[in-house]
């Protein structure tokens, strides 16, 4: 099915190379939106796009277009504060700023780096996709994502939400995205690091030889995410990660993918951060605790 056409086509600037971030521009140049795409080169860049047996060459402005006044930014947690950085001399007075990525840990130190009117967001999405190539994306998992306001000036903005709903829909707007944001976490923090350890698919996870070790994980997340103030119950939880890993049976975490190409991973933000809010609060989580020192051991950093 088409996507609707926007009754206007603001320019939206997507930062990065990565194949979420190229899976949305991509799709928002399919729904009549003008993209460019932030990148360390001006050169021109294309590439092809496959969603099931579909095949488009997208190609993506990537002359600087300043003041950018909405922006996409789905690069990994650990480089966000730095990609910040580089676009506030870039950005509107009332830019639109979007993150997404695993994790948490990055909004407390994106809100005071911003000015009044700037709007903060974040876009949770369960889409994948994956670059065989440079040149290549593929659509290889429909999801849909939850978006949510972080500031005041990010409120009643309803450009916004129907970009992202073109970008990475069906998508859901929430005053308060921060359950969500736990629950990815929880699924994220049994799932990315387990199969980056086992270097094995996520369906993996679903054989009998894994069982104690993920009741253990997520027995111990439940403990932190109840002392920061998140409802949550063992047995949703158990629910939610035994549900991914059916889903993504056949897909390999992006932490996977990072270890097995010698590439930094997120662990500081998905473990570490679990690690960080424990000690807070005066909790052990010796399961991840344990996880973590492994992966530590084996990460490029």
């Amino acid at each position: 099915m088409a996507q609707p056409q926007p009754v206007t086509s603001p320019l939206w600037t997507v930062v990065g190379e990565g194949a979420i971030g190229l899976l949305a521009a991509a799709q928002l140049v399919q729904a009549g939106y003008q993209v460019q795409l932030h990148r360390r080169t001006a050169e021109p860049f294309d590439f092809i796009f496959q969603s099931a047996d579909r095949f488009q060459t997208i190609v993506l402005h990537t002359a600087i277009q300043p003041p950018y006044c909405f922006i996409l930014l789905p690069v990994k947690a650990y480089a966000v504060l730095d990609a910040v950085k580089q676009l506030l001399p870039l950005m509107a007075d009332r830019a639109q700023l979007v993150l997404s990525h695993n994790g948490m840990g990055t909004i407390e130190k994106i809100i005071p780096l911003l000015k009044p009117e700037q709007g903060l967001w974040f876009l949770s999405t369960s889409h994948g996709a994956f670059k065989p190539k440079d040149s290549t994306v593929v659509h290889s998992g429909i999801g849909q994502s939850v978006l949510g306001p972080l500031n005041q000036a990010a409120s009643a903005q309803q450009d916004v939400e129907q970009a992202m709903q073109a970008a990475l829909g069906p998508l859901t707007l929430l005053e308060d995205i921060k359950p969500a944001l736990w629950l990815k976490l929880a699924v994220n923090a049994v799932i990315n690091p387990m199969t980056a350890l086992h270097q094995c698919k996520n369906g993996e996870l679903s054989q009998p030889q894994y069982a104690a070790a993920i009741d253990l994980l997520i027995e111990e997340f439940v403990l932190v995410a109840k002392a920061s103030g998140q409802d949550m119950s063992v047995d949703a939880v158990q629910r939610r990660v035994h549900q991914v890993i059916a889903q993504t049976a056949e897909n390999y975490s992006s932490m996977q993918q990072d270890f097995a190409k010698g590439r930094r991973s997120e662990l500081d933000y998905i473990t570490g951060f679990l690690l960080n809010q424990a000690e807070q609060h005066q909790l052990q989580l010796p399961a991840h605790q344990a996880i973590y020192q492994l992966l530590l051991q084996k990460s490029p950093r």
